[in-house]
């Protein structure tokens, strides 16, 4: 097997490092990217290069965008009195796909975490504070993940919001909607079934 240049070898071994890439995969898509220079890989790159200078983290919120303030929170018709807290931009970008929401939002950066050494000074809790009580919000949504840190960081939420007199609730769990009852876990079948509303 003939050795690989060592910009292609650079290349590959750059691609391994994004999620859900291992050697294998980013190999073949190096290998897709070589042979689709012009169609994908040069603008690709241009791409990469203009996010590189213009991507900004928002100072409010900790969105990811081109300005500072993002266009969420410099959007005077999001100022609802709501901010919807998830833990990452992934979870921002689910919700905003949705369009069901139009309030503002709060990036965590994570979440409670005792064997992984995060705690809340780690994460954006005190700027959301902060943000609480200086914008006037009404309701705080948790919109995060239903797991034991999740759930360990809504309770530590709420507790520290509850000096400010903020409604604080969280998004319902439980049943999808084109779910088989079949295929879920016991944990979404007894939540759902605790959090059942009259018909």
């Amino acid at each position: 097997m003939p050795d690989t240049p060592p910009e292609i070898d650079r290349l590959i071994d750059l691609m391994a490092r994004l999620p859900g890439l291992g050697p294998r995969s980013a190999r073949r898509a190096v290998l897709h990217l070589l042979r689709k220079r012009e169609a994908v890989m040069a603008p690709l790159a241009r791409s990469l290069a203009q996010v590189v200078l213009t991507a900004r983290d928002c100072s409010v919120c900790g969105n990811i965008g081109t300005t500072d303030p993002c266009a969420i929170c410099a959007d005077p018709r999001r100022a609802t009195g709501e901010i919807c807290v998830v833990e990452g931009l992934a979870d921002l970008w689910a919700m905003e796909r949705g369009h069901a929401f139009k309030g503002r939002y709060h990036v965590l950066g994570g979440t409670l975490s005792a064997l992984d050494a995060v705690g809340p000074d780690t994460l954006r809790i005190p700027a959301l504070v902060a943000r609480v009580q200086a914008e006037g919000v009404t309701e705080v949504i948790l919109a995060l993940n239903a797991t034991v840190d999740g759930a360990t960081t809504g309770h530590y939420l709420a507790d520290a919001l509850a000096a400010t007199g903020v409604a604080v609730t969280s998004l319902a769990q439980g049943v999808p909607i084109g779910g088989e009852l079949d295929y879920l876990d016991d944990g979404t079948i007894g939540t759902a079934l605790r959090a059942r509303r009259r018909v």
